[in-house]
């Protein structure tokens, strides 16, 4: 029983660990959907992120600077979707999906100019990521305080400052949202933009800035992946996380803390899947970890074509704003 709650407790702590990108892309997803923005370019701004990040940390050596180039790329990347569907009234999705593709091809091309190890980037030192933070006397509250001490020693020590950072974007996300002038007019122009613009306020403008921090926010989920929980940028790494991402934010009706709730899903899905690999089950005895790593992207498949269909989502979603003279 001892052992299988360590696991346990371990399976939990991989699952903030795996959910971290999740939840910034989805809180990401929030903001440009709430505007009215549908943005299927996640995926494409969490990719470029990366490469940045970890390009830029392996050339300075510093973590910071990669990931201020990262968040950088991934907004320039955003306003060039606002540009699109914005300014020219294109369709959304299809701006989305051309971003995605741009982001999959030009990591690589630039992965190989600069550095020839077929679109990856070298190994970074430890000097350029972002390291684990072990908090204060974790060991001793281990050792000391049954229970409570592991869990404050596995559970909650041990984790990098972009982990807490994803978690205190998800109340950041709902104040904004839901507490502030700002939140209120960002809510208002994805469901009645016009009547935000009779109040004499530019929904393109509310639009953009919109766009611009859901784009930090898919940058902070680049830099995780490839100068946090990774020490480098490989191809295509980040397998399809902004769909999930994607989808999190859909099952969570584009409110943050139940999308926070679909991101731990999904995370303890890919964190168990990675833990059963080769173990032998009663009666259906070892299960193929090709299935258990696949059990994530499946069920994102279910809830979207299923569970979530009824979902509606902001009334003026993928809508061009054309301004009544």
């Amino acid at each position: 029983m001892a052992d299988f709650w360590f696991q346990f407790l371990l399976a939990l702590d991989s699952t903030l660990r795996v959910a971290t990108p999740l939840i910034f892309a989805a809180m990401a997803g929030i903001f440009s959907e709430r505007s009215g923005i549908i943005d299927i370019s996640l995926e494409g701004k969490m990719l470029m992120a990366a490469f940045v990040a970890a390009a830029v940390a392996y050339g300075t050596g510093s973590p910071w600077i990669g990931a201020l180039a990262a968040i950088i790329v991934s907004v320039l990347a955003g306003l060039l979707h606002g540009f699109a569907c914005i300014i020219h009234r294109g369709n959304q999705v299809i701006s989305g999906l051309a971003i995605n593709i741009l982001a999959s091809g030009l990591t690589v091309i630039i992965g190989i100019a600069l550095f020839r190890q077929g679109g990856q980037t070298p190994t970074l030192p430890k000097s350029a990521r972002f390291n684990s933070i072990e908090l204060p006397f974790a060991q001793y509250v281990a050792d000391n305080i049954p229970v409570l001490g592991v869990v404050y020693k596995e559970l909650i020590s041990g984790h990098n400052i972009l982990v807490w950072l994803a978690l205190a974007s998800v109340g950041i996300t709902y104040y904004i949202l839901f507490k502030t002038t700002f939140g209120l007019r960002l809510r208002a122009v994805g469901e009645k933009p016009e009547a935000l613009d009779s109040a004499g306020i530019s929904v393109s403008k509310m639009r953009f800035q919109a766009i611009i921090i859901a784009g930090i926010l898919c940058g902070l989920a680049g830099v995780y992946l490839s100068t946090a929980t990774g020490a480098g940028f490989v191809k295509e790494m980040t397998a399809g996380k902004g769909y999930i991402a994607l989808a999190a934010m859909i099952f969570g009706k584009w409110r943050p803390v139940p999308a926070l709730y679909a991101c731990l899903m999904f995370g303890f899905l890919e964190a168990v899947a990675a833990r059963v690999q080769g173990a032998e089950f009663p009666i259906i005895g070892e299960i193929s970890s090709d299935l258990l790593l696949a059990l994530p992207y499946v069920l994102t498949v279910v809830l979207l074509a299923g569970f979530i269909g009824g979902v509606s989502p902001p009334r003026a979603i993928g809508q061009p704003y054309i301004k009544e003279r």
